[in-house]
C-alpha cells in the first residue's frame, strides 16, 4: 500500500497527545491509518539537539513527522534529519493558532506570506529526497477570505512540489480565541474544501474538522482523498479506529475486541518499564478504549489511580480488564 493509500485515513497530529506511547496503542487498532507526531518544532532540533523528541518505534509505521518552523534553511535540515531517523513524510504545521506557536512566526499564521510557505516547503522537499513533504493548514485566519486564501495557498504549494495537503476547515482567529476554542467556534466550512478538490484534481486533499465516526469519514471520502480525525480517535479510539481496517482499507482488522487491543498493549508496556519508564505514560492514552461501554467509568478509574502507584506494572492494566469483563457479564 501506497502512503497516499494510508492517507486515506489518518490521526491528526496532536499536542500532548500523540507521542509514541499513543501511536504504538493507535497502530495496535489499526495496521494502515497514518499515524503522525506531535508537533515539534525544527528550532529544537536544529539548534535545540532535541533528538529524543524523533524517537519512535519502527512498528508505527507508516508514521509522519509534524514539524513547525518557518526558517526554510532550518526546516530542511531537520527534514534531513527526519529522513535520517526513517520517518515515512515529513508535514509542515501551517495550522496551530496558538499564542506560542504565533510568536515563533510559525503555525497558522503563516498563512499570512503564503510566499514564505512555499519556499519552506521546497527547501523541506529538496531535503527530503523522495520521502514526500506535506502541508497541514486551516480555510484562512482572522479577517482574510478563505474563498480567495486557500486556493492561492493551494496553487503555491502544488508549484512548490507538494502534492498531498490536509485543510483543517475552519478559520483559526489567532486573537481573541484559545486554541480550543479555536477547534469549535469557528464553523467548518466543508463546501470549501469539497470545492478545491474540484479546483485541483491533482492534489491529493484530506479534510479534517468535526469529523467523528467512521460513518462521517465514509461520507467523505466519497469527495476527498482522505480524511484526518483528531479528538474522536483519541477519545474513543475503540469505536473511532478498531474497525477503520475494514471500513476504510478493505482489509481486516488487527482486534477482535477492545480487550484484547488492550491486552497488545502488554509487551509494550512491558518493554518501557524496562526501560525506566512509568506505567502511566502508556495507559492515559487507553482510557478511553471502552468509552461508552459497561464498565468503562471503573476501566478509567483503575487505570489512572494504579498507574499513580509507584511500581506500577501490567497488573494494574488486568485489573482494570477485570472491570470490564464483570460488567459486560
Amino acid at each position: 500500500m501506497t502512503l497516499d493509500e494510508h492517507a486515506r485515513l489518518s490521526v491528526a497530529p496532536m499536542m500532548d497527545w500523540t507521542d509514541r506511547h499513543c501511536r504504538a496503542f493507535h497502530r495496535v487498532l489499526s495496521r494502515n491509518v497514518l499515524l503522525y507526531t506531535e508537533m515539534v518544532t525544527a528550532a529544537a532540533l536544529v539548534r535545540g539537539g532535541a533528538m529524543h523528541l524523533l524517537r519512535f518505534d519502527m512498528a508505527e509505521h507508516p508514521v509522519a513527522l509534524q514539524l513547525g518552523g518557518s526558517d526554510p534553511a532550518e526546516l530542511a535540515e531537520a527534514c534531513r534529519m527526519a529522513v535520517a531517523h526513517g520517518y515515512a513524510e515529513v508535514n509542515l504545521n501551517v495550522g496551530c493558532p496558538s499564542d506560542r506557536v504565533q510568536s515563533g512566526s510559525f503555525g497558522a499564521i503563516l498563512m499570512e506570506t503564503p510566499e514564505l510557505v512555499a519556499d519552506c516547503l521546497r527547501a523541506m522537499s529538496d531535503a527530503a529526497g523522495d520521502v514526500p513533504v506535506t502541508m497541514k493548514c486551516r480555510i484562512g485566519v482572522d479577517d482574510q477570505k478563505a474563498g480567495d486564501v486557500l486556493p492561492d495557498l493551494l496553487a503555491r504549494m502544488s508549484d512548490a512540489g507538494v502534492s498531498r495537503v490536509t485543510v483543517h476547515a475552519r478559520m483559526a482567529w489567532l486573537k481573541g480565541l484559545s486554541p480550543k476554542e479555536n477547534r469549535e467556534v469557528p464553523p467548518l466550512d466543508y463546501d470549501l474544501v469539497h470545492a478545491m478538490k474540484t479546483r485541483f484534481p491533482d492534489l491529493h486533499l484530506s479534510i479534517n474538522g468535526g469529523i467523528a465516526t467512521m460513518d462521517d469519514a465514509v461520507t467523505q471520502l466519497q469527495i476527498m482523498d482522505g480524511v484526518m480525525i483528531g479528538r474522536a480517535a483519541y477519545h474513543d479510539p475503540g469505536t473511532v479506529l478498531m474497525n477503520a481496517d475494514s471500513r476504510i482499507f478493505g482489509a481486516a482488522d488487527p482486534q477482535p475486541d477492545r480487550v484484547s487491543a488492550a491486552l497488545a498493549m502488554v509487551p509494550h508496556i512491558e518493554a518501557h518499564l524496562a526501560d525506566g519508564g512509568k506505567l502511566g505514560q502508556v495507559t492515559r492514552h487507553m482510557l478511553g478504549l471502552f468509552a461508552g461501554l459497561p464498565g468503562a467509568r471503573s476501566w478509567r478509574r483503575t487505570l489512572s489511580e494504579g498507574a499513580a502507584r509507584p511500581g506500577a506494572g501490567v497488573e494494574v492494566l488486568r485489573t482494570a480488564l477485570d472491570h470490564v469483563i464483570d460488567a459486560a457479564a
